[in-house]
């Protein structure tokens, strides 16, 4: 059996090792949600092209289309691009940090067929 002394040094032990956690915590927490934000600009990315391919195939402004089919917040973050009938929409997702957007900026792209 432990001495009433050794306990009493043990006291506060959980408290530290929690206080030593908690930035290991905050940046899986900040990791997990950043690759969600990559997962939905992807989604967003292949609505854009697809929307644009669409305006596309019916004799539409595809760019305008494509970026018609994104959230507000999504403006300053889209690049679209007419290649003849393919329709390509890169898109940075929302980050705290600008160099980990760039990184994990996605690309879409969808091909238009006139119905001609």
């Amino acid at each position: 059996m432990r001495s009433p002394r050794s306990l009493r040094a043990e006291d506060g032990q959980a408290t530290v090792e929690l206080v030593a956690a908690i930035p290991a915590l905050l940046l899986a927490a900040l990791i997990s949600l950043q690759l969600l934000a990559a997962g939905y600009a992807l989604t967003l990315a292949d609505g854009a092209a697809e929307a644009g391919a669409l305006a596309l195939a019916e004799g539409g402004s595809a760019a305008e289309a494509a970026r018609e089919a994104l959230p507000g917040w999504a403006a300053d973050d889209v690049k679209v691009s007419v290649s003849g009938e393919e329709v390509s929409v890169r898109l940075r997702p929302p980050s705290p940090f600008a160099s980990i957007a760039d990184h994990l900026a996605v690309t879409s792209s969808a091909s238009a067929r006139s119905a001609e």
